[in-house]
């Protein structure tokens, strides 16, 4: 159980980062300005929220991210309010 609170592996953070290049721009940039940042501080149990998040469509993700819409995601308004910021 200690693993799952543990940050993620390698290789688990070069997947993720490569769900976060996206085809708007904006959104491809607060992303990758999010894990610039954000990476060491990830933790195994965020993995699911920012996944769920990743798997939105561009367009759905950039309306969290930008604060025009609210999310239906559990627990995703720690991350959510992170990559508002890179925006902002």
């Amino acid at each position: 159980m200690a693993q799952e609170a543990g940050a993620p592996d390698a290789t688990e953070l070069r997947r993720l980062r490569w769900q976060c290049r996206r085809g708007l721009l904006e959104l491809d940039l607060a992303l990758e300005k999010f894990f610039e940042r954000h990476a060491a501080e990830l933790r195994r149990n965020d993995l699911p929220v920012l996944e769920a998040l990743l798997a939105l469509g561009d367009n759905d993700l950039w309306d969290l991210v930008s604060g025009r819409a609210s999310c239906g995601i559990p627990q995703s308004e720690g991350l959510l309010e992170k990559l508002r910021e890179q925006w902002a």
